[in-house]
């Protein structure tokens, strides 16, 4: 049992270290998590941790909200909430989370974008100009876009559904000429059950009114902004609805199905 700063308790707070030899972790390589997607998937959504502990560890990163109220993206040291609804509300720090990973973003590579490009060309690319695909990476593009489709799901009440059935009722937003920000992570294929493996990235726009999970886009010759990590700190939940979670299921296959594209 380990004890963070104010109320929180943490039931487990594991360290998983991927070091580059001859380096030595250091704030900057480390992404932080709390919660496992498996769990999520599985309709864990009461939170344990408030965006204000979250907070001291990243400036940057997404997530979701108590109850599964809407996504969340973290950028320049504040969190929004894009709640059903579309629009993108400041987190107050007493506000909880049931899963989020954070880091302090700080780029050390710039991959041009030339031409035009979608969600899944991006990823492409992202994966050819990558030295190895077996560390963690954040994503930050900031431009304008021609189009942009996200989406957010309704605060579900208990007994709450799996995250597949919540999912059913999503909302779709589109947005034409805009500009804003893609926030996000690439996470390796071996965290499966722990994170997202592949790409999971959310978005807002400049003005922080609206934004969402990151479906699709179209954009013209933009700069991604990337910054890689070594090292993953994953705080477990503590209450009884983790306790009690059956965890041992693969999620892969519906995983892919809840981060997929809707038909329109």
């Amino acid at each position: 049992m380990m004890k963070v700063a104010g109320s929180i308790c943490i039931a487990s707070f594991l360290a998983l270290a991927f070091l580059i030899p001859g380096t030595i972790a250091s704030e900057n390589d480390t992404l932080f998590q709390t919660s496992v997607i498996s769990a999520l998937m599985q309709g864990v959504y009461d939170g344990t941790m408030t965006f204000k502990d979250l907070g001291a560890h990243g400036d940057f990163g997404i997530g979701t909200v108590q109850a599964l109220d809407g996504e969340m993206v973290g950028l320049d040291g504040e969190f929004y909430q894009v709640k059903s609804n579309g629009i993108a509300y400041r987190v107050s720090d007493s506000m909880k989370t049931p899963f989020a990973e954070v880091a302090f973003f700080k780029p050390e590579e710039t991959i041009a974008l030339n031409g035009s490009s979608n969600l899944t060309e991006l990823e492409s690319r992202l994966d050819e100009s990558l030295v190895t695909k077996n560390l963690f990476y954040g994503i930050r593009i900031d431009c304008t876009f021609d189009y942009v489709k996200t989406r957010s799901v309704p605060m579900q009440s208990k007994p709450y559904p799996t995250l597949s059935e919540a999912i059913k009722a999503q909302k779709i937003f589109e947005f034409h000429n805009v500009k804003g920000t893609i926030v996000g992570f690439r996470c390796p294929d071996y965290v499966q059950g722990v994170n997202v493996p592949g790409y999971n990235l959310h978005f807002i726009t400049l003005d922080r009114s609206a934004g969402g999970h990151l479906l699709d886009f179209n954009l013209e010759n933009a700069r991604v902004l990337v910054d890689s990590f070594t090292e993953l700190n994953l705080a477990l939940p503590d209450n009884e609805e983790f306790y009690q979670a059956n965890l041992s299921e693969n999620p892969q296959a519906t995983l892919a199905k809840v981060e997929s594209n809707p038909k329109n």
